[in-house]
């Protein structure tokens, strides 16, 4: 049985086979960084954020805290760090740290033999690509001439080295701690590792948690003691039973990756040239009048012809003809129709995203107050976006990427005619616009119904009558889903049956034979009528997340009604509708009931009032 393997902390045939396999890798994985095993050790941990906290986790537990520096242009990951510091110091710039690592950083806190500090910083921007020096862990070492003042570094090269080689066979300038993610490099397998300085590994042996085979000695009775394992580094560090099987999958990582790239100097020069192209290409855009298309977030000391300062990415964010900044979610759905993948807002990059795009403290808490969320649309506030438009080129990309990202800007955002201004000093007074169609989505996310062109219309603080009416929710969570998150859902067609009381429900996809070609419920919104046919299809009212908010939902409660939306989904989900009266956002909610004057022309029933 050549291919059993077995929990690595055993003795049996499969448990040393797993051991021995992991040990072949992790020595690989450390040559492939030309880290001497003599110098260096690798710990390996779920991601690189794993390996940050691992690093935290160490400091924490010293005598007497630690002090923490972080530069600005971090990972959320290592921001987060500083809540477990005493003292902590965000580094606004790299001139920053050249005069602090200058002004001999020791001098940051007092004399305490058991007192350390914490330096950290990227590689490289997961922003905007910018890379930053590398030989900042080496002189910030070399400055530190007194035995009881010292100060680590670490390094996050999770970004840096998915294009770029990473080399540590200088170990007197390479960093104290080093993290990164594999499947960054690979696509495969879900792996980060901690690579350590043998030297600098004083920190984390002071860390108290134990679990697993760290451990070579635990007593639980009437005494607590333990003793932990000392023969190496790793052997104290990762807890519990290792992914062995995804250690041994990084094995074959890196044989794929080596015949299909050969290596990262390779990839580095390739990415290289395509950033720079894709660079050019942007820059180049202009609207018929001349303005800019795409304001890219560049450090002017950058050159995308440089590798050493430059990593394959392009942040930007695209302006209208008339100046305007375009919202980076609208944005990120037309090219999810393109089939074009690009990542947009703040990238778990606050400080990054402040200095490109300006926001002070302030204005990111005003943001906050505002509705902005992680991961929501409301991204244009004060008339200044609140993230940006990251792309990112690696070993696969090509330049018909390129050409169609640049095509797929020019299609959607270009404007190619020159419209004049308007001379009209009162833009409503101006009756030549008029409405030629009107479209509501009755259930948020999915498909429009468009408004009968004899039909009048009401139109309410919050939006348009039956808009967002209804909206379905992860069965588990609650949450409301999203087409940016289930592209499927576009292909959901609701139709406004006033006639029948109904709302009616098709699938515009391929339906599996089991469901029916329609589904319908109750347009009626009084839910505490017994007659009403829609009590028996609803249950309590829940608190659903929706675009970050929290809002009332009734969530139906009938089998056939998950067991449509969860078929063509392909995701555990139903139908919810918000209940009238008053919630804490008007942009996913319906108010008090509002009659609406008589009309000469046919009006729906307004979606506050009860369908007969």
């Amino acid at each position: 049985m050549q291919n059993l393997y077995g929990n690595p902390h055993s003795g049996s045939a499969s448990s040393q086979l797993s051991t021995r396999r992991v040990e072949d890798v992790r020595l690989r994985a450390l040559r492939f960084f030309q880290a001497d095993p003599d110098d260096f050790d690798l710990v390996f941990v779920a991601n690189a954020t794993a390996g940050i906290k691992l690093v935290m986790e160490g400091f924490r537990e010293l005598q007497g805290d630690f002090w923490y520096g972080y530069h600005q242009d971090s990972h959320t990951s290592l921001v987060g760090v500083r809540e477990n510091a005493c003292e902590h110091c965000c580094l606004g710039g790299d001139e920053e740290v050249e005069k602090w690592l200058e002004a001999q950083p020791r001098s940051v806190f007092d004399s305490s033999n058991e007192r350390g500090g914490l330096f950290a910083y990227p590689a490289q921007s997961n922003l905007n690509g910018r890379r930053l020096p590398l030989s900042w862990p080496g002189r910030l070492r070399s400055s530190q001439y007194q035995p009881n003042d010292k100060i680590y570094s670490l390094l996050d090269a999770a970004a840096f080295v998915s294009t770029s080689p990473l080399d540590f066979s200088n170990a007197s300038q390479a960093p104290d701690f080093t993290v990164l993610s594999f499947y960054k490099m690979f696509g495969f397998p879900d792996l980060g590792a901690l690579i350590v300085r043998k030297d600098s590994s004083w920190p984390l042996v002071h860390r108290k948690y134990f679990g697993g085979g760290t451990v070579e000695m635990v007593t639980c009775m009437n005494e607590s003691w333990h003793m932990r394992k000392q023969d190496n580094l790793h052997e104290q560090l990762e807890d519990g039973t290792l992914p062995f099987h995804s250690i041994i999958a990084l094995d074959s990582a890196f044989d794929v990756h080596e015949k299909l790239f050969g290596s990262l100097e390779r990839i580095s020069s390739h990415t290289s040239f395509l950033a720079d192209r894709l660079y050019k290409d942007l820059s180049s855009l202009r609207h018929a009048n001349g303005r800019t298309v795409c304001k890219i977030h560049k450090d002017p000391r950058s050159s995308y012809r440089d590798s050493l300062l430059q990593g394959p990415i392009v942040a930007l964010n695209l302006q209208s003809s008339r100046g305007e900044c375009i919202s980076n979610a609208e944005v990120e759905k037309l090219a999810a129709i393109r089939n074009i993948q690009v990542r947009t807002g703040g990238l778990c990059n606050p400080g990054g995203v402040a200095s490109c795009l300006e926001l002070t403290a302030w204005e990111m808490k005003r943001n906050f107050a505002a509705g902005h969320r992680c991961g929501n649309d409301n991204d244009l506030i004060g008339g200044k976006p609140t993230g940006i438009i990251r792309v990112s080129l690696g070993a696969t990309s090509n330049i018909q990427d390129i050409e169609a990202f640049v095509e797929f800007v020019r299609e959607f955002f270009v404007d190619d005619c020159c419209y004049p201004e308007s001379k009209t000093e009162n833009p409503k007074a101006d009756t030549s616009f008029y409405i030629e169609s009107l479209s509501v989505y009755p259930i948020k996310s999915c498909g429009p119904w468009q408004v009968p062109s004899s039909m009048a219309w009401d139109v309410r603080p919050e939006g348009l009558a039956w808009d967002r009416e209804w909206c379905l929710v992860h069965q588990g969570t609650r949450a409301a889903l999203s087409q940016k998150r289930i592209p499927r859902m576009a292909l959901i067609r609701p139709h406004l049956d006033f006639e029948h009381g109904v709302l009616r429900i098709r699938y515009a996809g391929r339906l599996p034979l089991s469901l029916p070609d329609e589904i319908t419920v109750p347009l009626s919104a009084d839910h505490e009528q017994p007659h009403n046919p829609c009590a028996q299809h609803t249950k309590m009212c829940y608190s659903s997340r929706v675009c970050g908010d929290s809002v009332s939902a009734y969530t139906y409660n009938e089998p056939d009604i998950a067991a449509f939306f969860t078929a063509v989904l392909s995701t555990p989900c139903t139908l919810a509708r918000f209940p009238p009266g008053p919630q804490s956002t008007t942009r996913h909610s319906k108010l008090q009931i509002q009659h609406p004057p008589s009309s000469a022309r046919t009006r729906p029933p307004s979606s506050q009032q009860t369908i007969p």
